[in-house]
């Protein structure tokens, strides 16, 4: 894809693949597993490297995480909607790694519009337990620059090697290595 025109506003349209993963164990259980084997980033280390002006070898030690994914935010949005009276539990994260990420933001800033990763994990009417993400190779094969691209088929292949750890199904697209975007 072209490099868009110059100008005050620019569109660029593009496909998203939501992957929605049924999952056989029940919510509190894969919740936990997932946290588990995604840990909370020490946000206060990250502060106090950016105090310091550490240099990269720091960031990159301090983002060395067993899956190369940690999480940035969590929100329990089903509390919140269980005072509407909506049962289903529904927890949303963000997941990524501010290393990997940089590759990208190297290139173009607005990457970090997808990085890190949304991710859910829900119930559904039924109780059924849900992991819910949308593929990174879509979302940044649409800044149409290669090395963006290849980290997003990277970021997928994570994905699909974290959903394996956690006895979840992992989708094929995952797997696939082709990831087409933008327009």
């Amino acid at each position: 894809m072209a490099t868009p025109a110059a100008g005050p506003v620019r569109t660029i349209p593009y496909e998203v693949h939501r992957l929605a993963i049924a999952i056989d164990v029940g919510f509190e259980e894969f919740r936990d597993r997932y946290e588990q084997a995604v840990p909370l980033v020490d946000q206060d280390r990250f502060q106090s490297l950016i105090r310091a002006d550490a240099d990269w070898e720091q960031v990159q030690r301090a983002s060395a995480y067993r899956h190369d994914l940690a999480l940035f935010w969590r929100l329990d949005v089903g509390a919140v909607m269980r005072l509407a009276d909506d049962p289903p539990r529904c927890v949303q994260y963000l997941m990524g790694n501010v290393v990997i990420a940089e590759r990208m933001y190297r290139h173009d800033p607005s990457v970090m519009l997808y990085a890190p990763l949304r991710v859910l994990i829900h119930e559904d009417g039924n109780g059924r337990t849900w992991f819910t993400v949308d593929q990174p190779s879509r979302q940044f094969a649409s800044f149409g620059i290669p090395a963006i691209r290849a980290v997003g088929i990277e970021l997928d292949r994570k994905l699909a090697r974290l959903l394996a750890f956690l006895n979840a199904p992992v989708p094929s697209a995952l797997t696939a290595g082709t990831a087409s975007g933008g327009s």
